[in-house]
């Protein structure tokens, strides 16, 4: 699995906020353009916002990097604010998903002891 990591810090949470909602809908509506298998986005007290966005393959981690100037041109004509970018490998990974294990039995349940 593949990522690439943006560090934005922001004078203050306000405006790291505002960013926040305008990532959220910028990226999020291109989730099946670009393949994500995954998308974070995190915002700290101190005005930090983070974005992972997470690939399966390099293929389509490279297209995403070769648009991300398009993407977030509107982010830096808009804020002023200090940029860090990297891509990686995930070394580990783990995720607990939403799962119900639950079994609903409908109309009269019988049960067979062998």
């Amino acid at each position: 699995m593949y990522a690439v990591v943006y560090q934005f810090k922001f004078p203050s949470i306000s405006e790291a906020k505002v960013a926040a909602g305008f990532c959220s809908e910028s990226l999020g509506g291109k989730i099946s353009e670009y393949d994500f298998l995954g998308l974070n986005i995190l915002i700290s007290k101190n005005g930090d916002l983070n974005i992972n966005v997470k690939f399966e393959d390099t293929n389509s981690l490279k297209k995403f990097e070769n648009d991300t100037n398009k993407l977030f041109n509107d982010l830096r004509n808009s804020f002023v604010f200090k940029e860090t970018k990297f891509a990686g490998v995930y070394a580990y990974s783990f995720e607990k998903e939403a799962v119900s294990t639950e079994i609903q039995l409908t109309g009269p349940a019988y049960i067979k002891n062998n």
